[in-house]
């Protein structure tokens, strides 16, 4: 039997740039035969077809490969809600495809916990056959500096002195410590979004979330090398009592049921800066944490990747509309009690 597949489990706040970190690793695999668990949010898959359009297999190169099969997308809510349900049935088939991976990587939501997914890997069905090399978290430094997440850093911080035992978190921030809280490794992106003395504000205040062997690595456009985040061999699995979670004396989490996601899909077509500009003003009147989805804008073959946290809102031309694909707008919104039928009147 060969030796356990490595798994990398990529977690992260919402809009953090999980997917992009993903996407650039997968173009610069250095001849790893990845697999990619995409956790998507929602009914439409953003994030899963954004992986597939990376075109990291050449069939010149490698004609009996198909980059496609070895990304998997589960959609049937947040991941660690759906362990048993999704994603151990996942697991056993790409184990049954060892030989022919050489690690595994795992996107999760920006809502997902990752103590209940790592501890799965202690069953009998997966332990034999794989176990998670490390986790890393993905965070928005630029979001961290503007209070998107955790509010104020100062106020933060000295509520924090002021009370160790602070019992009237939000569930946002509570997610999202946890995820510190379990990392081996911090990837910092959009650090180039602040100047330096925000910057190094917020690592500081990071350094103080995560343990002491956590490393804080710098990251630009997803852009870093494949050895910094594979290869922890820290089997996760078997030392999650040392990473501390909010969530640990509860038989079961619950997450808030207030946060939830819509889509719009329409055939309308969108000028990006007009679009991004009426986003804007619906993030204004909305609760809206996060904002992802292809546009098809007018005039252009290519299609439009747009992303957004909060008010900020990306946008870049990934490829050109296939043929076989409907020319479209898809845009997928994640935010506490929002509604579909207002979206689509304010679009």
């Amino acid at each position: 039997m060969s030796a356990k597949i490595p798994v990398t489990v990529i977690t992260g706040f919402l809009g953090s740039g999980k997917t992009t970190t993903i996407r650039n690793l997968l173009q610069n695999n250095q001849g790893r035969r990845i697999a990619v668990i995409v956790n998507e949010f929602g009914e439409i898959g953003i994030d899963g077809e954004l992986l597939r359009s990376c075109q990291v297999c050449d069939e010149e190169d490698a004609p009996n490969a198909n980059a496609n099969t070895n990304i998997v997308e589960l959609t049937n809510g947040c991941l660690c809600c759906t362990v048993q349900e999704e994603f151990l049935p996942t697991m056993q088939q790409l184990l049954q495809r060892r030989e022919q991976i050489d690690c595994i990587l795992i996107e999760t939501s920006g809502l997902a916990l990752p103590k209940p997914l790592i501890q799965a890997f202690r069953w009998p069905e997966i332990r034999t056959g794989a176990t998670v090399d490390g986790v890393v978290a993905v965070v928005d430094c630029e979001a961290i500096a503007n209070g998107t997440l955790v509010g104020d850093l100062d106020a933060l911080e000295a509520q924090r002195q002021a009370d160790p035992n602070l019992d009237h978190e939000t569930p946002i921030e509570e997610l999202f410590e946890d995820q510190l809280a379990c990392a081996d490794l911090v990837l910092l992106t959009k650090v180039d979004c602040v100047d330096s003395q925000t910057q190094i504000k917020v690592e500081d205040w990071l350094k103080q979330q995560v343990q002491k062997s956590v490393k804080i690595v710098h990251c630009h456009g997803g852009q870093i090398n494949p050895d910094v985040l594979l290869g922890f061999n820290a089997a996760v699995e078997d030392n999650l009592d040392a990473r501390p979670s909010h969530h640990d004396t509860e038989e079961e989490h619950d997450h808030d049921d207030e946060i939830n996601s819509v889509y719009f899909i329409a055939e309308q077509e969108f000028e990006p800066q007009s679009l991004v500009e009426k986003l804007q003003k619906l993030v204004q009147e909305q609760e809206i944490y996060r904002i992802k989805g292809f546009v098809a804008v007018p005039k252009k073959s290519m299609r439009l990747v747009l992303q957004g946290v909060g008010s900020r809102i990306e946008y870049f031309y990934d490829r050109p509309w296939q043929t076989s694909e409907r020319r479209e707008t898809k845009l997928v919104f994640i935010g506490r009690e929002i509604e579909q039928s207002k979206i689509r009147s304010f679009l």
